[in-house]
């Protein structure tokens, strides 16, 4: 995924972050009074339960078995207080076991709760809960002793034996390298929990425990607000979706212009290169759209189709920055990855091109690969008979058509003229330079 660095730094640190420095502020002995006491420790209950539900309904299993990972951590220093012997190798076998799930889960895959991928899941679950067990039996305090070797002295962190901060290390760049390269909610959040967890080897009682939820309730976070992106963001593009579009007229005052953003010829993208073409001239579109300036937002349409609304700005004045959109796309050169051409294209015309036929997508002719891609745009602003959003879409919209119809790679505005002559207030056309 393409984000920039101020985008990729915001999902990093938000709300994971946030939510561990809360929790750095809050979870303080010296600040918990005795009488909160009943609610920290109340707290584990409320965010596995809450959370196991979430990610089942969101079908995020991957949180899902990360929670369960933590419930059961969770419930077995409970069980088992690490001033017991057999809470004292709980504790180590949870600090070398924890951060080794948590990445393992964080790097698979989404699949459905009932599969074959759940059961190998659980039966590893057990695997692990019996390997515990198995330590936890007196004959066998060697081996659980090298769960607490230290072969550098010196090195180390209090209430963490070597080996585990090093799969803690291990962990936590492979977490933060993944997210580097997907910029997912989830993945930052899978990273902040295992931070979340290294805390909670260092604390005791009752705040142990808090961490632990913390963690998982960082997880559970992260999936709504990963879930908030999918329903608001198109994951092709990274730009805003549809919903986000009709989220953003809400706010919108008497004077803004719209825009419709179509690509010319895009079906026969798809019908001479493949819909992997296809896809990859979406983006690059998209990546133009999303530096529009003027203040202008762009956002996700729907299949070929993008819209750009500038707030408090009227038409005549938007115009100008559509114009330097449409010449930035021209003149953008792209690189078509494949050129294997389908033998057998598919027969149909362009739903934005009434009247006329098939137009093959252009290459320029000094590079073989390099693809010729243009836009059609069509812009409006509230009228002074009608100013709802949907008379103003339906005039973008006849607008784009008429771009269309009149040749592409252009821009109509406002209402269609009338007797082919256009009217005061007519319609701006900017045509496309000879």
């Amino acid at each position: 995924m393409n984000l920039s660095g101020g985008r990729l730094l915001y999902i990093f640190l938000v709300p994971g972050g946030l939510l561990l420095l809360a929790a750095l502020l809050l979870l303080r002995p010296a600040l918990v009074p005795a009488s909160l006491a009943p609610v920290l420790r109340f707290y584990p209950y409320a965010v596995f339960v809450a959370g196991l539900l979430l990610a089942a309904r969101l079908r995020s299993t991957r949180v899902l078995f990360a929670l369960l990972v933590l419930a059961l951590a969770d419930w077995g220093l409970l069980a088992f207080p690490p001033s017991s012997a057999t809470g004292a190798v709980i504790l180590h076998a949870l600090a070398f076991l924890l951060p080794l799930n948590l990445a393992v889960l964080a790097m698979s895959r989404e699949h459905a709760l009932f599969s074959a991928e759940s059961g190998w899941r659980l039966g590893l679950l057990a695997a692990q809960l019996l390997v515990v067990a198995t330590l936890c039996q007196p004959e066998l305090a060697g081996a659980a002793a090298l769960l607490t070797a230290a072969p550098l002295p010196g090195l180390g962190l209090a209430g963490v034996p070597q080996i585990a901060l090093l799969v803690f290390l291990l962990a936590g760049a492979a977490l933060l390298l993944r997210f580097s390269l997907r910029g997912e909610p989830v993945d930052s959040g899978f990273l902040w929990a295992l931070a979340a967890v290294l805390l909670a080897l260092r604390s005791g009682g009752d705040f142990r425990r808090a961490w632990i939820a913390t963690a998982g309730l960082i997880l559970v976070v992260a999936v709504i607000e990963n879930f908030y992106r999918m329903a608001y963001h198109d994951q092709l593009t990274a730009l805003p979706a549809r919903r986000a579009f009709h989220d953003a007229t809400l706010s919108l005052g008497e004077r803004y212009t719209l825009a419709i953003v179509d690509i010319d010829h895009f079906k026969q993208f798809n019908d001479t290169y493949g819909h992997e073409t296809g896809d990859q001239v979406l983006r690059l579109v998209a990546s133009r759209l999303a530096r529009v300036s003027g203040g202008g937002k762009a956002f996700r349409w729907g299949g070929e189709e993008f819209a750009v609304l500038f707030p408090e700005t009227p038409l005549d004045k938007a115009l100008a920055h559509l114009e330097e959109l449409r010449r930035a796309i021209e003149h953008s050169t792209f690189t078509v990855r494949t050129l294997e051409r389908r033998r057998a294209p598919r027969h149909g015309n362009d739903r934005r091109a009434p009247g006329r036929g098939r137009a093959r997508p252009r290459t320029r002719p000094q590079s073989k690969s390099g693809v010729f891609v243009t836009v059609s745009i069509g812009a409006a602003e509230p009228g002074p008979n009608d100013t709802s959003l949907d008379a103003v879409i339906r005039t973008a919209d006849q607008a784009l058509y008429r771009a269309k119809a009149n040749g592409r790679n252009r821009i109509e505005a406002g209402p269609a003229p009338r007797n082919g002559r256009a009217q005061q207030p007519g319609p701006v056309i900017v045509r496309r330079p000879s």
